[in-house]
């Protein structure tokens, strides 16, 4: 009776097991199974903060450097920066569940993201080699992760699946290759893989099969995810204006333009979030794709607008605002108003209300030429800011205008 007794303990304390490791360790969610309506959790945050640190440092190397080469190497490492945290944040919209290998799969990408960090400052020149070995890991990682997931697909999914797993695994393979370039071909080299790589994922979108488009819908927890992310980035014009500040002796003018500048990123954030923003696309692959990758430029000018504040601030005493400094802020508003704009167009409501949308879209652009206009002639730089604060106001009170007319034409109950 023992016998039997201690058999069934043991049979017991294994099934608990069984059920625990199944709970702490859950196989990849197949295509399609994902939860449509889901919160998005700590970690996730925790990941998108570690990934804007990365932002940080570029946005660091570009407020040091604003020249032509400096603007070209922080959109190439920002843009592989945002492909890698892209790329992780689907995989867990996909795949992931709240459990400990959703959390030890992000703490290896977190590690991966810190040493890549390290390396940002001098991508461009000595640390190059290094930059582009510590990336080439971070996305075999991510190919690894992508392929355990496609192991559980459904035939339907599995092509397109192979097909991201291999244009994932060949980009690790040749940044890797881009080790043994000369220092001066390797940001060349990166930004043409950066553009293959998005050019290929829209390629899989586009011709991805009416199953597989269901399945890569935007998701409430996905815009979320991407407002989020947004609101960090904009954090770091914060971070500008501070670092202008604090590198100088306060005065007056000085002052005056930090605070001016807050406002600018402000009127950045005003303008995403009042037209674009927290709004999920059409049900359609051309839809999500622009919605998504239309986040691209926005971030980028948003974090590099706010790299060009540290040097608005130390130049304003100067009578005309430093050519790249104006270059940088004036051309990062444009991209912000259009880049704004071309998420909108992914939208319902730039069907369902057309007449907001279309004119908006014409005020954008006119407002966004008038922002290029104004980095040409590059005024004072409190004079720049105070400009800057009035051209990104336009078109959110033409919206609040419109929907004040369209309110007082409508009829009385």
């Amino acid at each position: 009776m023992r016998v039997a007794g201690s058999g069934r303990d043991a049979t017991a304390r294994g099934e608990r097991w069984a059920r625990l490791r199944r709970s702490l360790w859950q196989p990849p969610r197949p295509h399609g199974e994902q939860p449509r309506e889901r919160v998005v959790g700590p970690l996730e945050l925790f990941y998108d903060l570690a990934v804007v640190v990365l932002v940080a440092q570029a946005a660091h190397r570009l407020a040091g450097h604003l020249t032509w080469p400096g603007l070209g190497e922080f959109t190439v490492v920002f843009t592989l920066v945002w492909i890698a945290w892209a790329n992780g944040s689907l995989h867990h919209e996909l795949h992931g569940h709240d459990d400990a290998r959703a959390r030890s799969t992000f703490l290896l990408q977190i590690l991966l993201l810190v040493a890549l960090g390290a390396f940002i400052p001098q991508a461009g020149g000595a640390r190059g080699a290094a930059f582009a070995v510590a990336a080439a890991v971070l996305f075999a990682v991510l190919a690894v992760l992508w392929l355990l997931a496609a192991r559980g697909d459904r035939p339907e999914f599995r092509r397109a699946s192979r097909l991201f797993v291999a244009g994932t695994a060949a980009f690790a393979v040749l940044l890797a290759g881009t080790a043994f370039l000369p220092a001066g071909a390797r940001v060349p080299a990166w930004g043409l893989l950066d553009a293959a790589y998005l050019a290929g994922f829209a390629a899989v979108i586009i011709t991805a099969s009416p199953a597989q488009a269901a399945a890569l819908l935007v998701s409430d927890s996905l815009t979320e995810r991407f407002g989020a992310f947004i609101i960090i980035v904009l954090g770091e014009t914060l971070t500008g204006v501070v670092a202008g500040l604090s590198g100088e002796p306060v005065g007056g003018l000085p002052l005056a333009v930090g605070l001016v500048a807050v406002v600018v990123g402000f009127g950045a954030w005003w303008t995403y979030f009042d037209l674009a923003g927290q709004r999920r696309p059409r049900p359609e692959r051309a839809a999500g794709l622009r919605w998504v990758l239309g986040h691209l430029p926005l971030t980028a000018a948003i974090a590099a607008m706010g790299a060009a504040m540290v040097s608005l601030i130390d130049h304003a005493h100067d009578g005309r605002t430093p050519a790249a400094t104006a270059w940088v802020l004036c051309a990062g508003a444009a991209v912000v108003l259009c880049a704004a704009m071309l998420i909108s167009a992914s939208l319902q409501d730039w069907r369902s209300d057309r007449g907001l949308y279309r004119p908006l879209a014409r005020t954008c652009a006119a407002v966004a030429l008038a922002c290029l206009g104004l980095g040409a002639a590059r005024p004072a730089p409190l004079l720049l800011g105070l400009a800057l604060v009035l051209l990104l106001g336009m078109p959110w009170g033409f919206a609040v205008m419109h929907r004040l007319a369209g309110e007082a034409d409508s009829p009385t109950p």
